[in-house]
């Protein structure tokens, strides 16, 4: 059975604020290598807690070997509060991927734990749910004990629901005693781009074109990221084609995508005007 890779974060929950705060302090001179004195002087965190936000950080794409990644630089210049629904969209699209970031998509989405598993197996599936319905499937994979893993799901279900967290997003709602997903307020075309590109050059890379229907069904891809099905995906293609990022060759099938974009971050910055 899978390693469940959800004790990152030990008690602590997502909480901007507190990862906007050890942002703000990588970016400084010594980065995340000063001592931990100083950068719980900077970051107002405890002893504990600093190593906890900073895989939260690790994990939401915008810090990497101490420094802010080139994405948590854009960030810093453009949304330097993390207050923008861009930033949050950004954040859970890295934090999809659990700590493995761009790497090929492994056999079993299970195998890189649980956040990729709950976003990329079991939400296509349920898109309706109950925290013991959750329970009982992620526990059917992981090998940890049920209270444990109880204990660890709160932690993705909490990023996606609390104001201090990604709610803006809507991916998941609450609704008494069920969370709901697929009617996320999704983000602009440009950010949706910036999203294509990345996963394009995870599994397309050097291709000219591919089939759209390798975009639809892409393996933990662009769908699932944004919680929608093939048909919504393909209205999402073609406001890209609108705004110039991807070309459509729809005339005679088989149909193809054509990447028009020069450089992924750009798409990034881009997000943030749109």
């Amino acid at each position: 059975m899978a390693k469940l890779q959800l004790h990152f974060n030990g008690s602590f929950a997502f909480k901007k604020d507190e990862i906007n705060r050890l942002i703000h302090a990588s970016a400084q001179e010594k980065g995340l290598n000063d001592s931990l004195p100083n950068l719980m002087e900077k970051t107002s965190l405890g002893n504990g807690k600093v190593g906890r936000v900073k895989s939260w950080a690790v994990r939401a794409g915008l810090i990497k070997n101490n420094r802010p990644s080139r994405e948590g630089e854009i960030v810093l210049r453009l949304d330097s509060g993390l207050e923008s629904n861009i930033t949050d969209w950004l954040m859970h699209f890295y934090l999809s991927f659990g700590d493995k970031g761009l790497q090929q998509t492994p056999e079993n989405r299970a195998d890189w734990g649980g956040w990729s598993y709950f976003i990329y197996k079991f939400l296509p599936r349920y898109s309706k749910f109950t925290s013991e319905q959750l329970l009982y499937h992620i526990g059917s994979e992981f090998e940890e004990e049920s209270k444990v893993i109880a204990d660890r799901i709160k932690f993705i279900l909490r990023a996606y629901t609390e104001f201090q967290a990604l709610a803006s997003c809507k991916f998941i709602t609450q609704e008494e005693d069920k969370y709901v997903a697929g009617n996320a307020h999704l983000p602009n075309s440009y950010l949706l781009g910036y999203f294509l590109a990345k996963l394009w050059e995870r599994d397309f890379k050097g291709e000219g074109s591919v089939l759209t229907e390798a975009i639809l069904n892409q393996k933990m891809g662009i769908a699932a990221v944004l919680g929608i099905k093939a048909d919504a995906l393909q209205e999402q293609l073609n406001a890209l084609e609108a705004y110039g990022i991807i070309e459509q060759r729809r005339a005679v099938p088989p149909f193809q995508v054509i990447p028009r974009w020069d450089e992924p971050l750009a798409l990034l910055e881009k997000a943030y005007d749109g």
